[in-house]
């Protein structure tokens, strides 16, 4: 269309009003490719999907009276706990179990052949398996026991977690199959992010520690005394005292965990904490108080611990967290992007070992020479030998090393913790000359959806 108007409109201008318009007409179209590429390089780093976060279980929720919501199938479930010939003929709903052990799931390993990185995968057992297993172990399987984890009505499948850290026999049983127990957060740093498939599974295993875990810190009434029981499929739990009947819900802790930035959107706060592997540093981070909101509880941390005045705070993603400890089952990371009013740092001392402002290169430095697919492939191995019954695999934190072979001077964490995105969304969203200015505006709408 532009081109046809100065084709319409040429016999009325000089050449020199020619070349000016054309001249024009580049840079605007030039300024469009700019702004459409670093749109597109924006989105490409904040839509790949977080750790824990897109559960195929729990993507919809089965209406009250659908046999693959909580109630019914639990009822279903008893059903066929109690018949002994069900096994043979199991109409729809069937159900899939997955054990725990002290808040490990049971892991399988498919191992990589030739340079290929192994797969980990649930271990999933059938419900007559589970009876079977723990029969064997003298335990009688009830549908108390059990977790609902959600469904998919496509396969007539409905999913169920189970808590087997009592009994410690199964553990040499399922060794015999190469299956394991494995760590949540060895199984995260094991997942290919880009794999869809495989983070799903790490989803449903953060889900099930965290809801097995509630119940395990929630066997007793806050308001009484008494024993709590498991209601509405292990999804609530309420007291056992007739005359008390207290309700409780599976426990979340918010946390705000948020990437400092100074005026000049140049530098970046980062900090590092004793319990850190070496070298490497990350965001700011604290769990919200009562009566604060998710930004005074970003300024208030930030001030507490390092001393810096924050002003604007912008959010950017959130991403549940169910690798805390026991204590803490599942907390909510709810991440934000925010600017520095001051720039002296006071470092509170009993909160961190230190923290420094980084400048924009020497930040991406660290997030492209730290090897993640290293680590990644590192505790992929690790649980597939843990999973055959082998040795132990090597430290992870060796594997952060630059392509060299010499250690990396700092490095953040993997792309599997928020705090990856928070940084990368910021080193990364001035790639590009002449939208710089525009994207430092918090208020901005680029900024707003990050």
């Amino acid at each position: 269309m532009l081109f046809s108007l100065l084709s319409q409109t040429s016999p009325l201008l000089s050449l020199s009003k020619k070349l000016s318009f054309l001249h024009t007409l580049t840079k605007t179209l030039s300024h469009l490719t700019i702004t459409k590429t670093i749109s597109t390089s924006t989105m490409a780093i904040n839509l790949k999907s977080h750790a824990f976060v897109g559960n195929p279980l729990r993507s919809k929720t089965p209406k009250a009276e659908d046999p693959f919501a909580p109630i019914p199938a639990l009822e279903t479930l008893k059903t066929q706990l109690l018949d002994s010939t069900t096994e043979h003929h199991v109409s729809p709903p069937t159900f899939k179990v997955l054990p725990f052990r002290k808040g490990r799931p049971l892991a399988s390993s498919n191992g990589g052949v030739g340079d290929l990185v192994p797969n980990w995968n649930l271990g999933w057992i059938s419900l007559a398996d589970c009876k079977e297993y723990l029969a064997n172990s003298g335990v009688q399987l009830n549908g108390d026991s059990l977790v609902y984890l959600g469904s998919r009505p496509e396969d007539d499948v409905v999913y169920w977690a189970i808590d087997v850290s009592d009994e410690g026999g199964l553990v040499t049983e399922f060794a015999t199959k190469q299956l394991s127990f494995v760590e949540v957060r060895t199984l995260m740093v094991a997942t290919d992010w880009a794999d869809s498939v495989a983070m799903g599974e790490l989803a449903i295993a953060g889900h099930g520690r965290a809801l097995l875990e509630w119940h395990s810190i929630s066997r007793f009434c806050g308001l009484c005394g008494q024993k709590m029981v498991p209601i509405e499929a292990g999804s609530r739990k309420q007291c056992s005292n007739e005359l008390c009947k207290k309700k409780v819900y599976p426990r979340v802790d918010p946390v705000v965990i948020m990437l400092i930035i100074d005026r000049e959107n140049d530098r970046a706060l980062l900090s590092k904490q004793s319990r850190f592997v070496p070298r490497m540093w990350s965001c700011l981070a604290g769990f919200i108080e009562p009566g604060e909101s998710l930004e005074e509880a970003v300024r208030r941390e930030t001030w507490e611990e390092t001393g810096i005045e924050v002003g604007e705070v912008v959010y950017h993603s959130s991403q549940p967290w169910p690798v805390g400890p026991s204590s803490m089952p599942c907390q909510l990371m709810v991440g934000f992007h925010a600017y520095a009013k001051s720039l002296e740092i006071n470092v509170d001392k009993e909160e961190l070992e230190d923290a420094q402002w980084h400048n924009r290169e020497d930040v991406k430095k660290a997030l492209t020479f730290a090897e993640y697919q290293k680590a990644q492939r590192t505790a992929a191995v690790k649980v597939e030998q843990m999973c055959k019954g082998v040795g132990k695999g090597q430290n992870l934190a060796a594997d952060f090393n630059v392509e060299s072979g010499e250690l990396a001077t700092m490095f953040v964490p993997g792309p599997f913790a928020i705090a990856h995105h928070l940084i990368s969304s910021w080193v990364y969203q001035d790639s590009f000359n002449g939208v710089e200015a525009h994207l430092k505006l918090p208020r901005s709408g680029s900024m707003s959806s990050l």
